[in-house]
């Protein structure tokens, strides 16, 4: 991946309702065609996220979450640093993130940086097309990829695109919300 200084990584199934809000983010990016940016798409599974963020300075991962109590839509922002004590998935997948970075970290394979956004999801059920609150979330989502990508100085060339994220909407990590497991 040379030249590569960030990595966007949208997991998820389009096929599983709100499950697809990572390709739908994964693809707005991408039509950006942003300079210096890789965007993909993973079902989750920790050997592909470990080939896709090794040696980049940013991994960005967007993916679905189901939490209770819910709030179908809301946007969570975490890091690394949060994750590295998670002992269970925390995603709509068997395995995810949390079980990539003990492994990653093994094998001497994680990014620079790491934050993922991840959105309360209504439902993961068979079904192609999200949730309201979930499709509505999409743009803020690619908002607050746009602003991290912007921390590192990766220029969007997209005047008024990136929008302050309504923050009654975003939850860090710190929240009192947990996600409930998988589904």
């Amino acid at each position: 991946m040379s030249g590569v200084r960030a990595v966007v990584i949208g997991v998820g199934n389009e096929f599983r309702s709100d499950d697809g809000i990572g390709p739908a983010v994964a693809t707005a990016i991408a039509e950006l065609g942003l300079p210096g940016v890789s965007v993909t798409l993973c079902d989750g599974e920790p050997a592909g996220l470990l080939d896709v963020w090794t040696d980049v300075e940013l991994a960005i991962v967007v993916d679905a979450v189901l939490c209770e109590p819910c709030t179908p839509g809301r946007i969570w922002r975490t890091t690394i640093d949060a994750l590295g004590g998670a002992t269970r998935a925390a995603s709509s997948h068997a395995l995810g993130i949390p079980d990539a970075l003990p492994l990653g970290r093994a094998l001497g394979r994680l990014p620079g940086e790491l934050i993922v956004i991840a959105v309360e999801a209504a439902g993961l059920d068979l079904g192609v097309g999200m949730s309201e609150p979930v499709a509505a979330a999409v743009p803020q989502v690619v908002d607050a990829v746009l602003t991290e990508l912007a921390r590192l100085g990766i220029s969007t060339g997209q005047v008024g695109t990136a929008r302050p994220l309504d923050g009654s909407r975003v939850r860090d990590h710190g929240s009192t919300r947990r996600p409930a497991g998988n589904s």
